[in-house]
């Protein structure tokens, strides 16, 4: 007789890991269901060239919400994450600005470009905080729906409504300007230097398809404040092992609880007995049945891939078409013979540079140029980029002596002008390395291997439609509980039995695994 499951999960990325723990925990009989050979989706080490290993795509850990890691615990599993030391930017003057782990090291930094800014800093940095610490809530709530008249929904808003009404007028103000306003024109009201508000600013574009001056890249500015280790606000870390190690910490906690994780096991389609899921279709033809089926895959794939169009309410269908991906960032791996030689800092202080993250992002026309060329169809020719090296951070991800560079790159236009092929990839990767080796000459001649990824590239292998890294843009009409669509945002969906636990649901991208738990959450509360 078939084996029947309570739940099946389709996808292995780590929101879809997140649910499937979750809901074991609570005594589930689980299946999840991965159509690569590995799991963890966007979030997975591979060993691209023989000794070298890369976080093929998401490589920095910091979203990953608190209460996931204690209550999976996850150390328990192999889950270390190490911090990284600082940022620096190199300037096209041959200077550079830098944010050191040490608070005072940073203020002194920035009391060199500019005694007011310094000033600032500590006001700025508290504000943000606060911010972060009032929003926060937010991410572990099934969002409200102020549409709605379910009595849930009137004590949550309510309870929201008093929440931030104790913020006080000018800190209320503040949040405002957050969700509203350009990360630029944030920033330009607290600082005067302008490498320093370009850096900033980058965390506002990350993952979207909008420039430093595009109204809403504040929020997504907020948003990657929000990373916490060890409850450190805005601190970034570097899982051992690579992002994969961390995927693979949230399976081992799954398979723990009883779980049951398939590879090389694709989903064609989401069975259906009138309105109601009863299972699904691999893509060999096999069926498995199941009382729950949960989606991690992003809206796109969720609802017009594995349903019939026809089988869902055609507004909704309408919105779910409507629901923005443009993908726009690019990733480019490499490995060294040894480390590059920045120009603003030959001694690298002392190994600090290479242990933290390096920003191309040396002044706010510079990042809004790269967001120029993407606007007309092409890649950026003079990109933003986020490198780190992990190989100084976690000496076993390369052999001794050499190391990995990790390259996270914007502009890169999922639809680009005469589409991505094998030229325009290498012409791509070429505009990356070239630029890099303008603040760090003689850095190609250390190059022994390297991988351009496109956003095709991400589409194709982790299934990410027009490879958005956050499953759909983190664009205000995209958020709380328009997240996929209104009137479903709260992880069910309009097919009984079928929920959605991926990014492209609320809270929204990053490995942060609130979406994996709180649609763990819903499930359980339906299954009363």
């Amino acid at each position: 007789m078939p084996k029947r499951y309570d739940v099946i999960v389709i996808g292995g990325g780590h929101n879809g890991l997140v649910t499937a723990a979750y809901l074991a925990r609570a005594g589930k009989k689980v299946l999840v269901l991965e159509r690569r050979p590995r799991v963890g989706g966007a979030a997975v080490t591979e060993e691209i060239f023989p000794g070298f290993k890369f976080s093929m795509f998401s490589y920095v850990v910091s979203l990953l919400r608190p209460e996931i890691i204690r209550d999976l615990d996850l150390p328990r599993h192999g889950l270390h994450i190490l911090p990284l030391e600082s940022t620096v930017t190199p300037m096209e003057n041959g200077d550079y600005l830098a944010a050191w782990a040490d608070h005072d090291d940073t203020r002194r930094e920035l009391y060199r470009h500019s005694p007011r800014d310094a000033e600032a800093y500590d006001e700025y940095g508290h504000l943000m905080h606060f911010m972060a610490q009032a929003v926060k809530p937010i991410l572990g709530m099934v969002p409200p729906d102020p549409t709605s008249f379910a009595p849930g929904d009137l004590a949550a808003l309510f309870r929201l409504g008093k929440h931030f009404r104790g913020l006080g007028a000018e800190r209320l103000h503040a949040l405002v300007k957050l969700m509203t306003m350009s990360s630029a024109d944030f920033l330009d009201e607290w600082f005067e230097t302008d490498v320093l508000k370009a850096t900033k600013s980058a965390s506002g574009i990350i993952g979207t398809f909008l420039g430093p001056r595009s109204p809403g890249t504040a929020y997504v500015l907020l948003h990657h404040y929000m990373g916490e280790l060890d409850g450190v606000f805005r601190a970034w870390g570097f899982a051992k092992g690579g992002t994969g190690a961390l995927s693979e910490s949230i399976a081992s906690a799954a398979r723990a609880f009883g779980a049951e994780i398939r590879c090389d096991a694709g989903v064609a389609k989401v069975l259906l007995r009138g309105r109601r899921a009863t299972g699904v279709v691999l893509e060999n033809g096999d069926e498995i049945a199941a009382s729950i089926v949960v989606s991690s895959l992003d809206p796109r794939r969720t609802f017009l891939q594995l349903l019939e169009p026809s089988h869902l309410p055609p507004d909704f269908v309408a919105d779910i078409k409507r629901f923005k991906f443009r993908g726009s960032s690019g990733k480019v791996n490499l490995a060294l013979d040894g480390l590059p030689t920045f120009t603003c800092m030959p001694d690298g202080a002392g190994g600090k540079l290479h242990r933290g993250a390096v920003s191309i992002s040396p002044s706010l026309d510079y990042v809004e140029r790269a967001y120029d060329d993407a606007k007309y169809g092409e890649f950026s020719r003079r990109p933003y980029m986020d490198i780190v090296f992990p190989s100084m951070i976690d000496p076993g991800m390369a052999p001794p002596g050499k190391h990995v560079m990790s390259i996270f790159v914007q502009y890169a236009p999922y639809h680009l002008n005469g589409g991505w092929t094998d030229a325009q990839r290498e012409a791509f990767g070429d505009a990356v390395v070239n630029t890099v080796e303008s603040f760090a000459p003689g850095f190609k001649s250390k190059i022994l291997h390297r991988q351009v990824i496109t956003p095709v590239d991400i589409e194709r292998i982790t299934g990410l439609s027009e490879g958005n890294i956050f499953a759909g843009e983190l664009a205000l009409q995209q958020l709380f509980f328009l997240r996929p669509a209104p009137g479903w945002a709260k992880f069910a969906t309009p097919i009984r039995g079928f929920y959605q636990c991926g990014s492209g649901t609320h809270p929204g991208g990053g490995i942060m695994g609130a979406s994996g738990r709180l649609a763990a959450m819903r499930i359980l509360k339906d299954g009363k």
